[in-house]
């Protein structure tokens, strides 16, 4: 006697149409998802933090002043002569000639912001000395409608908030 067949397992039809319904549905999930514009320019603060700390600590074992200067699609750090104008706070370099701009110096080296054009506020070179008690700063990082602060407490940290 012949038993009846029963099918055992699913047809290519059937595992087609399932592996269409999850195609789908991770599509409408990933689109749904919307990416964090801000979690660039919060990078490039935290960077920048850390090359600040390490431009601060520079100048404490050196002792010449070092400035950090933003150029629109990026930054630098220079060592040089540096002073400011009376009545300023804004630091004016006095002997280009001994400028040292970390070409070969992998933390502090010229960047790139990662973001694109950052508008940076105040928009002028911030100047890091050697004292180890200071008034306490504050950058503030702007693309694209997204805003970042990094700030420097009176003890020279610096946090992104």
């Amino acid at each position: 006697m012949d038993s009846p067949r029963h099918p055992h397992g699913f047809s290519l039809i059937e595992v087609m149409i399932v592996l269409l319904i999850i195609g789908i549905a991770t599509a409408a999930i990933s689109l749904q998802i919307a990416p964090d514009r801000g979690a660039t320019l919060r990078q490039d603060a935290r960077e920048l933090a850390q090359r600040l700390a390490a431009a601060q600590q520079e100048v404490r074992i050196d002792g010449r002043v070092i400035v950090w200067e933003p150029q629109g699609h990026g930054y630098r750090f220079l060592r040089g002569t540096w002073t400011t104008r009376p009545g300023s706070v804004v630091p004016v370099v006095t002997t280009a000639a001994t400028l040292d701009n970390f070409a070969r110096d992998e933390a502090l080296k010229p960047r790139e912001w990662r973001a694109g054009q950052v508008e940076v506020q105040p928009a002028g070179p911030v100047l890091l000395t050697s004292e180890w008690v200071g008034a306490s700063a504050a950058i503030e990082l702007r693309h694209d409608g997204d805003k970042v602060m990094l700030i420097r407490d009176a003890t020279g940290r610096f946090l992104v908030r």
